[in-house]
């Protein structure tokens, strides 16, 4: 599971050949949210709301990293990096 960006204690990882819709995984400390690229829904999980609002920004700003990182993994590659939030 490569781990894509961390920032304000938030770990944001994909899973290797993960299931449709395309999506992340976010964590802080022991809470944990599946997060669509496309629309930010929150399909399974929950993180407090200070670290979701942060986690949805930063989703915002690397929407097209999302993307290619979703199709990286989809076919078992290690995505690039993508920069935390400032």
């Amino acid at each position: 599971m490569p781990r894509i960006s961390f920032f304000y204690g938030i770990v944001i990882t994909m899973y290797f050949y993960d299931h449709e819709p395309p999506h992340f995984h976010a964590q802080y400390a022991e809470q944990h949210a599946v997060i669509m690229i496309e629309s930010d829904e929150v399909l399974v999980g929950e993180l407090p709301t200070r670290a979701l609002k942060l986690v949805l920004e930063w989703a915002d700003l690397h929407r097209g990293e999302l993307e290619a990182a979703w199709e990286c993994v989809k076919s078992g590659g290690t995505p690039e990096p993508i920069d935390p939030l400032p």
